[in-house]
């Protein structure tokens, strides 16, 4: 799962408003991203790992709080996948 973490990483600092390394401690309101990039950054995790993130477009509060919850979600999700 070290390949997804990588991944998701780098998938979140693409989309960063100024080029830094993430810690999975990182608190997602700290890393100045908008509203748009978090949704970019959803659409971008769900092509790359060919899974669906349950997203409310509707509610602009993020579900997760750290960059390590993204991670911890989407190798949850990526083990769920049927292969």
């Amino acid at each position: 799962m070290a390949d997804v973490t990588a991944d998701v990483l780098a998938i979140i600092e693409k989309k960063l408003p100024e080029p830094r390394p993430l810690a999975l401690t990182d608190r997602l309101d700290d890393l100045g991203l908008d509203s748009f990039s978090e949704i970019e950054i959803i659409f971008d995790l769900e092509e790359k790992f060919d899974i669906q993130i349950p997203y409310n477009s509707n509610d602009t509060r993020l579900e997760f709080e750290t960059v390590g919850q993204i991670v911890d979600a989407i190798q949850r999700l990526v083990a769920g996948k049927p292969q």
